[in-house]
């Protein structure tokens, strides 16, 4: 029997949904944290520090989520080691993610003096905001080496299954971040410098709970043995793990200009649009967050059978993903249907800007639909390294996109979500023709 037939296994759709749902609740609840921080800000009664934390809070979006590459590269490249050598080279991988991550990390410790003052002047912090946003960013900034440690360590966790201990880790980061943000700034009356503290010290908890999970579990001897193996960091072993970070951080980069375009368009066309817009916007990370559920699912199944030269099992789980996303696209797109309207006007700040986004909530069922395949294939390429061609897809449906913002103009709010609708499926189109050629290439040994 060959290797490939050794690991050959039938399909387990019950492993779908074992990632993608423990992924989803994850999802949402890290989204969870800006909306605490808002909360805990709100009772401090104070319209420039809340302003503030708004301020903070995209400046690390900025800073730190184009970085989630390093949690998406470690997923796809452990999955496709475990189904080869075993833990041995999923702990090398590990052992990689985290070196890169501290050398980012700590470059942009080193850049800070000039980084910081750049970011907030870019995101139009002035006056009382400044300062303020100053006090949490200066504090917060600190974190950057745990946040890029935790991203590997995520990472190797998701790529090895574990989903029900990242789910527990990220629901007690988010529930010891919200607690502390409430006592520092709330009862030691520490104010916006509480929220920063408390956000580097769940960071800082955080790193040091998943590190020791790890260290104490079953891959904690092939980890440890990795660490003292210097030729895990030769240029020659880094290579192929830089390549897939480098096309996965640019296309990152990709996607938050096209999400920026989004909203500088909408503020052209004055601030109802701009408001209704945002309210559609929110609404559409919620839909991200759940359907990312099938992203991570791709990565480490699709990741696996490819490991395990299974090219049977690596097409069967890429229709069956597909098929599920669509399942639960149609769900979220008959519950915007049904209830678009109400949840509108209960985000709405005034009546214009509620009629607005009912004028236009026909997009709210519409974008799920749109997208889900996007993310299914952006699951299936990562777990299969072939980023590349995810950067490709990505810029082709970028300039796709440039060219209808350009001509929808004419047609207002309607002609932007259209234009968005369309990148977002032009995505999934652009990678799916190209699925079979890479499947034929990547299984040809």
């Amino acid at each position: 029997m060959t290797d490939a037939a050794a690991h050959r296994t039938p399909l387990d759709t019950r492993a779908i949904w074992a990632i993608a749902l423990p992924a989803m609740v994850t999802n949402v609840a890290t989204a969870m944290i800006g909306v605490g921080d808002m909360w805990i800000v709100g009772r401090l009664g104070d319209a420039p520090t809340q302003g503030a934390v708004e301020i903070g809070a995209r400046l690390f979006a900025m800073l730190f989520v184009v970085m989630n590459f390093l949690k998406t590269g470690t997923t796809g490249l452990v999955a496709q080691a475990g189904t080869r050598r075993g833990e041995a080279e999923q702990a090398a991988v590990l052992m990689r993610g985290l070196a890169v991550g501290l050398a980012i990390a700590f470059t942009l410790l080193a850049a800070k003096p000039l980084l910081l003052p750049a970011l907030l002047g870019a995101l139009g912090a002035d006056g009382e905001v400044l300062g303020a946003a100053r006090v949490y960013a200066e504090i917060r900034y600190w974190s950057a080496p745990a946040v890029m440690a935790n991203f590997a360590l995520v990472g190797f966790l998701v790529g090895r299954r574990q989903m029900r201990a990242v789910l527990a880790f990220e629901v007690g980061y988010n529930l010891l971040n919200l607690a502390l943000g409430a006592w520092l700034a709330l009862g030691l009356d520490w104010g916006i410098a509480g929220i920063g503290w408390s956000s580097l010290i769940a960071e800082v908890a955080k790193l040091a709970a998943v590190a020791g999970f790890i260290l104490m579990g079953t891959s904690g001897k092939a980890l440890r043995a990795a660490l003292s193996q210097r030729a895990n960091l030769r240029w020659s072993e880094l290579r192929p793990f830089l390549s897939v970070n480098r096309d996965l951080f640019l296309r990152t980069l990709v996607l938050m200009v096209a999400m920026a375009a989004l909203t500088r368009l909408s503020a052209e066309r004055g601030v109802v649009s701009l408001a209704a817009n945002g309210i559609f916007y929110q609404l559409f990370v919620v839909t991200a967050l759940l359907l990312d559920g099938f992203e991570n699912a791709a990565q480490v199944l699709n990741g696996e059978r490819l490991g395990a030269r299974d090219r049977e099992g690596f097409v069967r789980y890429i229709r069956a993903l597909l098929w599920r996303g669509l399942g639960v696209a149609l769900v979220l797109s008959a519950l915007f249907a049904l209830v678009a309207g109400p949840v509108i006007d209960s985000f709405a700040a005034t009546a214009e800007v509620a009629q607005m986004g009912r004028q236009h909530a026909v997009w709210l069922a519409v974008i799920p639909i749109a997208g889900f395949a996007a993310f299914v294939y952006d699951g299936v390429f990562v777990g299969a390294s072939w980023t590349r061609a995810l950067l490709g897809s990505m810029l082709g449906a970028a300039v796709l996109y440039a060219a209808l913002l350009w001509l929808t103009w004419p047609l207002g709010n309607d002609g932007l979500w259209l234009s968005f609708a369309v990148f977002l499926a032009a995505r999934a189109a652009l990678q799916a023709v190209q699925v079979r050629r890479l499947t034929a290439r990547s299984f040809a040994a």
